[in-house]
């Protein structure tokens, strides 16, 4: 019989930016058309306890870097019964600025976080622009207090955080970008953040550009697909085709999906 904690899952998008997809693979794309990101939070719900998958960023980052910031991240995770100031747990994929901000907005929170990703965006990396571009200081700052208030916990690799629920670190687009497995209703979700931003880049095997090492950028896709049950549980980073491929968690919110739930379309 087993013991994991079924969860459900929400992809809750709080920006967007519009972009071509010449940006969005190494070595451009022939037909450099039109292809947007979308920029997302992951709430992940179970029996009695919440955790959320990074926490995005607020309206002040979005006018810096030039963003449309959709709805706070705040009033995204309020629409579904979540409370900002009580969640517990978060676990950051990784420091860029879209996916580390909004760093006063949960107070209760404990922070888990690769070794290396802590090691990258405070070492020598960070004195090149090739890499410091998508890092904001004042969020690498402020999580380097909340290590000193024993709110930060430290992983090295592959860790469970509760039965049903395990990080795994891939690098690939930053040295310590970690991977959350999950286990829901229809098998093991894999929400792979920035492992992954687009679903045709784990699934044609075309790296983004934004990428600290190719080698193991794509070795991380074959790691995502080892993990999940199927390829169809492979949740991209920022994938618009998100919000079309799964339910949605309210009939009156088009940009809050069920991803415990099978697909309406893929």
């Amino acid at each position: 019989m087993s013991t994991e904690t079924i969860f459900e899952i929400y992809a809750v998008r709080y920006a967007h930016h519009d972009r071509r997809s010449s940006e969005n693979f190494i070595g451009g794309d022939p037909h450099d058309e039109a292809m947007p990101m979308d920029y997302f939070v992951w709430a992940i719900v179970g029996p009695t306890k919440t955790y959320l998958v990074d926490t995005g960023f607020d309206l002040a980052a979005s006018r810096a870097r030039g963003r449309q910031l959709i709805r706070p991240v705040e009033e995204g995770l309020r629409a579904i019964g979540i409370d900002h100031a009580t969640v517990g747990d978060i676990i950051i994929s990784h420091m860029h600025y879209d996916h580390a901000g909004n760093r006063d907005l949960f107070p209760a929170a404990t922070y888990h976080l690769q070794d290396d990703e802590m090691a990258f965006c405070t070492g020598r990396c960070m004195c090149h622009p090739v890499f410091n571009h998508a890092f904001d200081p004042v969020d690498i700052q402020s999580m380097v207090g909340k290590v000193f208030a024993g709110r930060v916990r430290f992983h090295d690799g592959e860790h469970q955080i509760e039965p049903g629920l395990t990080v795994h670190h891939l690098g690939g687009h930053t040295r310590g970008l970690q991977i959350v497995r999950v286990k829901t209703k229809r098998g093991w979700v894999v929400l792979g953040s920035d492992a992954s931003h687009y679903y045709a880049n784990f699934e044609q095997y075309r790296p983004f550009p934004v990428v600290d090492n190719v080698a193991q950028m794509i070795a991380g896709y074959d790691r995502m697909r080892a993990l999940a049950t199927s390829i169809r549980h492979i949740v991209p980073g920022h994938d618009p085709l998100v919000l079309e491929r799964y339910p949605r968690a309210r009939a009156d919110i088009a940009d809050i999906v069920r991803l415990d739930e099978d697909p309406i379309a893929y």
